[in-house]
């Protein structure tokens, strides 16, 4: 990705960025904002996701309903999520319709009016998301997860926050997160699609006159931890994650932390599938994932099984870990290669893919990375590399996270000491 893509920052510190693909009739576009739930004060968690929520809810101009009436009356979809370093809000309309889509943004991230009433509202359906994760452990196992890994710090916060911080979280505090950080030196105008550079440069300049002035917000370093953490709930399954320090963003090893995930538990034909599902039949689903950071990173194993299971899955997994570095060959690498690199350039087909990519790389990297440079770093990962990484990776203090019956899984040392 580089071919034809432009950046221009505005006077007011704003970044304008395209990726025009002309021959499709659509146009993804967005505002990617480097700020998230670590960047949340310690009293406020869940205020970034809040305000996510309350941008929906209302402008001088336009209500609620019009906010997304006026996307879908043209055929198009808004949407938006909060991670824990970035915010997104984009939409993808027809290329004609451009115009009304940035409009739109542009009106919910500058005059969002955070009505009382409408904020009671939102409260209580967030407080519901917030109970449906409790109920899905499949997915609440990794807020666990992180909350072991970065103990005690913003990163270990679950996104959506709590229950007892989002129930009393006051107006002011919505109010001055945005006026904070919603800043523009700290956001990119993405788009995608059948898009003309200096049409998106004129609307973004016309349409963002009213952000705030200000540098954003630092994140408090990130500190791996690692550890133990398991809750016994009445679950037909267990689920449990196995995880490891990782790579940051910036880390020359990240490519190379990738293929190693691929080859470990990346697809059908990895390791971990291989010898924990079609082997063993242990598990239903079974994958391993790298998930990073400006400043750290995880590398994670997840799997669920049935309680009477887990006593041979978490062993298992283990051993796969273990003597990976004793038994890889470049044939498994090459495969793990391949699978990434096609990944990275079928995610090119897609308008959203593509806005995505350039506003997050913007914010991360401060440059667009062209597609040759990462296919180039995929391509120089070599199999000495790849088991040097693992010794990094593995080499670290794990984490262990279960939730479910857990009368079969081994005490944390014991876990530890068979992949020592």
């Amino acid at each position: 990705m580089k071919s034809g893509i432009r950046v221009t920052t505005l006077p007011n510190g704003l970044r304008v960025a395209t990726d025009p693909m002309p021959h499709v009739a659509t146009v993804t576009v967005g505002l990617w904002i480097g700020v998230g739930s670590r960047h949340e004060p310690d009293a406020a968690n869940g205020v970034a996701h809040m305000v996510e929520h309350m941008l929906f809810k209302g402008t001088p101009t336009r209500d609620a309903f019009r906010i997304s009436a006026e996307i879908e009356d043209v055929g198009g979809h808004l949407n938006a999520y909060t991670g824990r370093e970035h915010t997104t809000y984009y939409a993808k309309v027809l290329k004609e319709d451009l115009p009304l889509a940035l409009g739109v943004l542009a009106d919910m991230v500058q005059h969002s009016l955070f009505d009382a009433g409408e904020l009671e509202k939102e409260r209580q359906v967030i407080l519901q998301e917030i109970g449906q994760a409790e109920d899905t452990p499949d997915d609440i196992v990794y807020d666990h997860f992180l909350a072991t890994a970065f103990r005690g710090q913003p990163l270990g916060r679950p996104i959506l926050g709590t229950a007892e911080v989002v129930g009393a979280l006051p107006r002011p505090a919505l109010t001055d997160y945005v006026a904070g950080r919603y800043v523009p030196a700290n956001m990119v105008v993405s788009a995608a699609g059948n898009v003309e550079h200096e049409q998106l440069v004129e609307l973004a300049l016309r349409l963002f006159t009213d952000l705030p002035a200000g540098d954003g917000a630092r994140a408090e370093q990130a500190r791996y931890c690692g550890g133990d953490f398991r809750e016994e709930r009445d679950l037909e399954q267990t689920h449990v994650i196995l995880g490891f320090d990782g790579v940051g963003s910036h880390d020359p090893d990240l490519y190379t932390a990738s293929v190693l995930s691929t080859l470990l538990g990346g697809g059908m034909s990895s390791r971990l599938f291989q010898e924990v599902r079609e082997k063993r039949g242990l598990v239903y689903g079974v994958h391993s994932f790298t998930w990073t950071l400006a400043d750290s990173g995880v590398f994670g194993i997840y799997a669920g099984t049935g309680p009477e299971r887990v006593g041979e899955l978490v062993p298992v997994i283990c051993d796969e870990v273990t003597k990976l570095t004793a038994t890889l060959g470049e044939e498994e690498v090459a495969r793990a290669r391949a699978q990434l690199k096609a990944s990275q350039l079928m995610s090119l087909e897609s308008t959203t893919n593509r806005a995505e990519q350039l506003g997050g790389q913007l914010l991360v990297y401060g440059r667009v990375i062209p597609t040759s440079e990462v296919i180039a770093r995929i391509d120089a990962v070599d199999a000495a590399a790849v088991k040097r990484v693992a010794g990094r990776i593995f080499g670290s203090r794990p984490t262990l996270t279960a939730l479910g019956p857990l009368a079969g899984l081994e005490a944390y040392d014991r876990v530890a000491a068979r992949l020592a």
